[in-house]
């Protein structure tokens, strides 16, 4: 079994992942080096960043991009492929802070981010990235009315088409007794997220961009009139500054690490919060047992179990997610831990190795949405996606590139959500913020345990 702690020396290398094992091996990019001054500079190589520069570079902007480890190292790499529309933050929750007409824009400029990935994986030729489509969100209670209410709704006000699955459909797809129905949404699918980054690193690449692996931001500031970033290689130890017009910071969980150093209001505000994936040795035949869809699977508990069905053939294998928690370090026995969870829904699966094992960190907000927008003149951001990046990440790259090329200004339907003193004094990557966070998942793990001993 492949963990992410078993490669954690060279900090550029990716987790152990499945994702990374089907990655076609290349070179390092070469690190930043010398002076340089360009129009727009990209701090992070994940797909917020990749997706940014991809745009900048598209519409003839100067554009270098940054990042520490290699493209696709964080989550971007590392999560559960599932790609569809939504935030962090449920649709009636934002609905309740915005008035529903906003809700709806909103909701409709996430639906664009699942268009821009599925336009990408049409244009560059990626079709063999994805899994499957459609999404179940199974519940583990037996509240079919709250179902109703949410389908109807969702039709009525965001345009949805989901179809209700009482137990007795859903269980000739899914052979659990856990499950007491579903809600069927055909417009998400699943994808190779760590092969999407890359393809579409090496396609800005071939629109002018210019991307730099190994190459730690150390310092931001103003110098003569424009924003200086400086650099150092953790290679090398070798220095490069860049000077530019803009500066777009698209770095999350693990980019807090050195955030404070390049916008501290920013880094403040950012919660890490750690989830876990772990894929089986492949099952083939044995899954068709069990899961009878080729899409993405979850449930709808507040701290849900999220899964797919990966590889082709005899090769197929489960890919299961789930947990969380606001402790960086990985778990001991973090295999046998998901495994456990995997059996407690289907016991039919019988023993199995765990091949890969990893981590891996998601940013949040107090307010669970992204942090998208200007946030002082030439300082974007592009971030804290809440274990939702692969359609928002390039939703927020669509609204910093159009703003930076364009002028546009749809990205201000975010600023209300721009973190803010409390923010920053109540949480955000601090000890009280974790302990909160940590306090929070315990509270929605004990209500979720309530519904489903009321459902048994």
């Amino acid at each position: 079994m492949s963990s992410a702690s078993d490669i954690s020396v060279k900090r550029h290398d990716h987790a152990g992942s499945w994702y990374a094992a089907q990655s076609q091996a290349r070179e390092l990019r070469p690190s930043l080096s010398g002076a340089r001054q360009v129009q727009c500079v990209v701090v992070g190589g994940g797909l917020a960043g990749v997706s940014t520069a991809w745009l900048l570079a598209r519409a003839g902007i100067e554009v270098v991009l940054v990042e520490a480890h290699r493209i696709g190292w964080g989550a971007s790499g590392r999560n559960g492929g599932f790609v569809s529309p939504g935030f962090a933050e449920g649709v009636f929750e934002i609905e309740k802070r915005v008035g529903r007409s906003d809700a709806r824009t909103l909701f409709d400029m996430s639906r664009g981010g699942v268009g821009f990935v599925e336009a990408r994986i049409g244009e560059l030729g990626l079709e063999g990235l994805v899994g499957g489509q459609g999404w179940l969100k199974v519940i583990r209670h037996s509240d079919m009315d709250m179902l109703k209410s949410r389908a109807a709704r969702m039709a009525r006000d965001y345009g949805t088409d989901y179809t209700l699955w009482p137990a007795d459909i859903l269980r000739q797809t899914l052979a659990s007794e856990h499950y007491h129905g579903a809600l069927h949404d055909p417009e998400p699918f699943h994808i190779d997220p760590l092969g999407y980054a890359e393809a579409l690193a090496a396609d800005a690449e071939k629109a002018g961009a210019a991307l730099f692996e190994q190459t730690h931001a150390e310092w931001l500031h103003r110098r003569e009139g424009r924003w200086q970033l400086d650099t150092l290689c953790l290679e090398t130890g070798e220095t490069a500054v860049i000077k530019a017009d803009h500066v777009v910071l698209a770095t999350s969980a693990y980019g807090s690490i050195h955030l404070a150093d390049l916008y501290a209001p920013l880094d403040q505000a950012i919660l890490p919060v750690a989830t876990y994936v772990v894929t089986s040795e492949p099952l083939g035949s044995r899954l068709d047992e069990v899961i009878r869809f080729p899409g993405c699977i979850a449930d709808t508990r507040r701290a849900g179990d999220y899964y797919r069905v990966v590889g082709k053939g005899d090769e197929r294998r489960l890919l299961w997610g789930g947990r969380i928690t606001t402790r960086r370090s990985e778990p001991f026995r973090l295999a046998d831990m998901l495994k456990a969870d995997i059996l407690e829904i289907y016991p039919q699966l019988g023993d199995f190795k765990i091949d890969y094992a990893w981590s891996g960190l998601m940013g949040y907000t107090r307010r669970k949405m992204p942090v998208i927008g200007e946030l002082e003149p030439g300082i974007w951001a592009a971030t804290a996606f809440g274990g939702h990046g692969l359609n928002t990440s390039a939703m927020a790259a669509q609204l910093v590139a159009d703003a930076i090329v364009h002028g546009d200004e749809q990205w201000t339907l975010f600023k209300r959500f721009h973190p803010g003193t409390i923010d920053r004094m109540a949480g955000g990557n601090s000890p009280v913020g974790r302990v909160a966070t940590q306090a929070a998942y315990w509270s929605m793990q004990a209500r979720d345990w309530w519904e489903e001993r009321q459902a048994q």
